[in-house]
């Protein structure tokens, strides 16, 4: 079957491409970068990865992107599909096309950027991935990559960008050595409250969770401000965040501090919302350690995903309970966990509603979905630890 050439049914095949050149580019003078609209275009990346766990940049630009304008999203395996559908059962009217050339088709112009949309733990570009990079940039595209591997460093791309008037934007590049901040204790004189939403496991939705809560407060007249730990974040448009998980881990915690108060100078907000990455007790990750450190929340939310058998990449590895996860928070930090909110993947809404009541129930603590029951959850799970945020409300109003 030849490959499609447009927005086609999820049976087509993946896209052709030719395996990298040895040849390298000779670098070319810097040339002025083309001028980008107001909202910037752009094709997301996610071969046979949308909608599942290594997808989660992609899925998350798909459900909330501030700094794009999603055109379209690169999976075979889903092409002709609606990629709200896909995640949500909700229209949003962004295609899932086939290949690099169907989503040109589709969008009718170039776009301002090809966006890398997975999210791979070893954090590097496959051969395949590379050539396709490198093809976007040739046809006018600006790369948007979140991965570790930084593409400004690779002579061949940075040859490419330089040589078709494009830029490449290595989103978890941290700042220089010199500029990292140590941990000061400046947050001790921080008036408003921090509230970190950390997890049981990785990918399992806690920026989703942290942008739904900073929508859900900041609509009920409570100012909130998100401050992203990683990459996706970033790339959706955070204004203030780092990707946490890139800075060496002398100043993890100083990195996070400074820009915490970055977001509270800068704005005056009643609250902040800091996301969490991977898990306390995950062994693989270590930035939730470096999150309840540098942040120092005065409350938790923690997410869980109760049909997750084990946890993601490691099927040897079975999921924490909540409870165990609670104890080793509020034993690590001094913190408390004020809610649960679920990850509802491979469960029906009436199992959800079942696991709502069980954890509220042996927790004692307030349980939602982000996603599927009402914002007004997240809302009273945080004026209920924090009631001064509601009589803060009330005098604004009178």
């Amino acid at each position: 079957m030849p490959v499609r050439q447009a927005c086609v049914p999820s049976h087509a095949l993946l896209e052709t491409v030719s395996a990298p050149s040895s040849d390298r580019a000779t670098l070319a003078p810097p040339k002025p970068p083309r001028q980008r609209s107001t909202t910037a275009t752009a094709i997301v990346y996610c071969e046979a990865e949308f909608g599942a766990l290594d997808g989660k940049t992609a899925n998350g630009l798909v459900r909330h992107s501030e700094k794009y304008r999603i055109l379209s999203v690169i999976d075979s395996t889903k092409a002709g599909l609606d990629a709200g559908m896909v995640l949500d059962n909700i229209e949003q009217a962004i295609p899932i096309c086939a290949d690099l050339n169907a989503a040109l088709k589709q969008a009718g112009s170039i776009p301002d950027y090809f966006i890398f949309g997975k999210a791979p733990a070893s954090g590097m570009l496959s051969a395949q991935e590379r050539t396709l990079m490198l093809k976007a940039i040739k046809q006018g595209m600006s790369i948007v990559n979140g991965l570790h591997e930084f593409l400004n460093d690779d002579p061949e791309f940075a040859a490419a960008s330089s040589a078709h008037n494009t830029t490449i934007i290595d989103v978890r590049r941290p700042r220089a050595t010199k500029d990292l901040r140590v941990f000061s204790g400046s947050l001790t004189t921080m008036a408003c409250p921090r509230l970190a939403v950390l997890g049981t496991d990785c990918a399992i939705g806690k920026r989703t969770t942290c942008t739904a809560l900073t929508r859900a407060l900041n609509a009920n007249g409570i100012k909130t401000v998100m401050v992203g730990t990683g990459q996706t974040g970033l790339i959706q448009g955070a204004r203030y965040g780092l990707a946490l998980d890139a800075v060496p881990s002398q100043f993890c915690a100083g990195e996070l501090e400074a820009t915490i108060m970055e977001a509270y100078e800068g704005e005056a907000p009643d609250v902040i919302v800091i996301e969490g990455q991977g898990a306390l007790s995950h062994p693989a990750y270590s930035t939730s350690s470096f999150i309840l450190r540098g942040s120092s929340p005065h409350a938790v939310i923690l997410q869980h995903a109760p049909a997750r058998a084990h946890r993601c990449d490691f099927e040897t590895m079975p999921m924490p309970t909540p409870a165990s996860e609670i104890n080793l928070i509020q034993t690590f930090a001094k913190t408390r966990v004020i809610g649960l909110t679920l990850n509802h993947e491979n469960m029906s809404d009436a199992e959800v509603t079942a696991a709502i009541t069980r954890y509220e129930r042996e927790l004692r603590i307030p349980v939602t979905d982000a996603l599927t029951r009402s914002q007004d959850h997240l809302v009273n799970m945080v004026l209920s630890a924090f009631p001064e945020l509601a009589e803060r409300v009330s005098q604004r109003q009178e």
